[in-house]
C-alpha cells in the first residue's frame, strides 16, 4: 500500500530528529537512536577537549597499513603467498567479508573474491573444489577462513565457479550471502551458466555448500550487497550499475516461508515479491535519483514497485522501468543491518546523475516508517592525494562501540574511517601498499570491513592483490 502524504509527514518528523552536522568530510551522522546523546565534544582525563578517534595514523615500516598508536595488525591471508588446506594459493581480489562465531573460540570469516571473466585472466582464481562449483568457467567465489584461538589460520573454498563476487551480507541464521556483480549469460565472456545471482555459503557446515544453487528469487542483476530484516524476513539488495543508475530492491518472502540454513535454495525462481524503491519528498513529489538530496537529515518516503521480470534475460531490471517509475542511485554499494534498519551506500555521483555531485552518501532505511534518511554526505574531494581527504565510501559496518566504520574506494589514498555517535569523523587506517610506481603511486581500495563476534578485532581487506587483515587495539566507546 502506498504511503499517504499525511503518513509520510508524521513519520519524517520522527525520523528527522537529532541530526548531526559535523565532520571533516562534510557531515556524517550515525544511528537515529544514537543521535540524541550529546557527545559532540569529548574530554580526556584532565577535562581537556580532544578530537574524535584514536590520534594520527603512524607510517608502517612494512608498508602495508598505517594505524594509530597502540593498534597492530596481522596478515591472515595473502593472495599468492598463503595457501588453502588443499595446498593451492589463496585466491586474488579480496572483497566483501563477514565474521561468525565458531565452536571452541574459533572465528569463521567468509571472504569474497571479486574476479570476472575466464579463469585464465587471473593468476589465482578460486580453485574448482569438487562438489562446490557452479560454473567451471568462472573465476570468482568465496573462501572460508578459520582463525583459531591460538592464532592458527586455515582456509578452504566455500563456493567456486561464480563471477565477480563483490559484497553480500550475513544472515540472522549465521550464513553468508555472496553477490555476483555481473549480468553475464551463458555464452558471454566464456561463461557456461547464467550469472548475476546470490548464493548462500554456510561457514559452519562444508557439506551444506555442495552443489551450489543460485537464489533466483532475489533477481538477476549486478548485485552488490544484501541484508535480511530479522523480524520481517525481507531481503534488501543494492545494485552497482549505470546507464541507467542502479536500484534499491526489496524481496518479500512468501507468507508460508520460514528462513533458516539452506532454505533459500529451496525457493522457486519467482517466489515472493520482488520490488524496486520509489521515493518521494514531504510534498509528495517524486524523487528520480538519490543525488537530489543535498542536506544531511533529508528524509524520503518509500514505496515499492514490483519488478516485471526479475530474471532479466532480455532486458536488465533497471531498464524495465519507465521514467518516473523508480528512484535510482549511482554505485549503490555496501549495506549493513543495525538499529532496526538497513544502512546503504551510494559511493559518488557525477555527470551520470541528475542531481548534485558528491563523493559519497550513506542512507538509513527504516522499514517501520518506510522512509530513508540521509546520514552521510561527503562533498567532492578536491585533492584525493592528501591524507585528510576522503571519498568513495563502499563497504560499511556498524561498530560494537557505536558509530560507523566505512571502507574507502575512491581516488588517491585509501582509508578506513569512522564516525562517533554525534557524527564527528576520524581516520582509522590508511593503505600504504603502493601497487603503482614511485612516480605514480596507486593504492587499492579497502573492502570487507567487519568486526569479530566479540567486538575486539576489526577485519578488513586490501582488494589488490588480496590481503585479509586483523586489526586490534585499544577500542573504546567514547572515541
Amino acid at each position: 500500500m502506498p504511503l499517504s502524504r499525511r503518513d509520510f509527514t508524521a513519520r519524517t518528523v520522527l525520523a528527522g530528529a537529532g541530526v548531526a552536522l559535523t565532520g571533516t568530510v562534510g557531515a556524517l551522522a550515525t544511528a537515529p537512536g544514537a543521535l540524541a546523546a550529546d557527545d559532540s565534544t569529548r574530554h580526556d582525563e584532565h577535562g581537556h577537549a580532544r578530537e574524535p578517534g584514536y590520534g594520527p595514523l603512524l607510517p608502517d615500516p612494512a608498508g602495508i597499513l598505517a594505524l594509530p598508536a597502540g593498534f597492530t595488525y596481522r596478515v591472515l591471508t595473502h593472495s599468492g603467498v598463503t595457501t588453502l588446506e588443499s595446498g593451492e594459493s589463496t585466491p586474488s581480489q579480496h572483497d566483501g567479508t563477514a565474521a561468525f562465531e565458531g565452536a571452541r573460540g574459533v572465528t569463521l570469516l567468509v571472504n569474497n573474491h571479486e574476479m570476472d571473466g575466464p579463469r585464465a585472466d587471473w593468476p589465482y582464481p578460486v580453485p574448482l573444489t569438487e562438489g562446490l562449483v557452479y560454473d567451471p568457467a568462472a573465476s570468482g567465489g568465496c573462501t572460508v577462513v578459520e582463525v583459531r584461538r591460538g592464532g592458527e589460520v586455515a582456509e578452504w573454498v566455500g563456493v567456486a565457479g561464480t563471477s565477480t563476487n563483490c559484497a553480500g551480507g550475513a544472515t540472522p541464521w549465521g550464513t553468508w550471502l555472496t553477490c555476483e556483480e555481473s549480468e553475464d549469460l551463458a555464452g558471454v565472456n566464456g561463461m557456461t551458466k547464467d550469472h548475476g545471482y546470490v548464493f548462500e555459503v554456510d561457514p559452519h557446515d562444508r557439506r551444506a555448500n555442495r552443489d551450489p544453487q543460485p537464489v533466483k528469487a532475489f533477481g538477476r542483476f549486478q548485485h552488490e550487497a544484501v541484508v535480511i530484516d530479522p523480524r520481517r524476513g525481507h531481503a534488501y539488495l543494492t545494485e552497482d550499475a549505470s546507464r541507467p543508475n542502479g536500484l534499491l530492491f526489496r524481496w518479500t518472502p512468501p507468507e508460508e516461508f520460514r528462513h533458516g540454513r539452506g532454505k533459500l535454495r529451496t525457493l522457486d525462481a519467482d517466489a515472493g515479491g520482488f520490488a524496486a524503491a520509489k521515493c518521494f519528498d514531504s510534498g509528495g513529489r517524486f524523487v528520480d535519483d538519490l543525488s537530489r538530496a543535498t542536506t544531511i537529515g533529508t528524509v524520503y518516503g518509500v514505496d515499492w514497485v514490483e519488478v516485471p521480470d526479475r530474471d532479466a534475460r532480455t532486458v536488465p531490471i533497471r531498464k524495465q522501468f519507465a521514467d518516473g517509475a523508480v528512484t535510482r542511485g549511482r554505485k549503490l554499494e555496501g549495506m549493513w543491518w543495525a538499529d532496526g534498519g538497513a544502512y546503504f551506500v551510494s559511493s559518488y555521483a557525477r555527470l551520470e546523475s541528475p542531481g548534485a555531485a558528491h563523493d559519497g552518501q550513506v542512507w538509513f532505511y527504516d522499514p517501520k516508517r518506510r522512509t530513508i534518511r540521509l546520514t552521510v554526505l561527503i562533498g567532492v574531494n578536491a585533492d584525493p592525494s592528501q591524507g585528510g581527504a576522503l571519498d568513495g565510501p563502499d563497504n560499511i559496518t556498524v561498530s560494537p562501540d557505536g558509530g560507523l566504520v566505512i571502507a574507502e574506494d575512491g581516488s588517491g589514498l585509501q582509508h578506513l574511517f569512522g564516525a562517533t555517535e554525534s557524527g564527528r569523523t576520524y581516520p582509522l587506517a590508511r593503505n600504504e601498499l603502493n601497487i603503482g610506481t614511485a612516480e605514480k603511486p596507486k593504492y587499492s581500495e579497502f573492502a570487507g570491513v567487519c568486526f569479530s563476534p566479540d567486538g575486539r578485532t576489526l577485519y578488513t581487506n586490501i582488494m589488490k592483490p588480496g590481503i585479509l587483515l586483523a586489526v586490534t587495539g585499544p577500542w573504546r566507546r567514547d572515541c
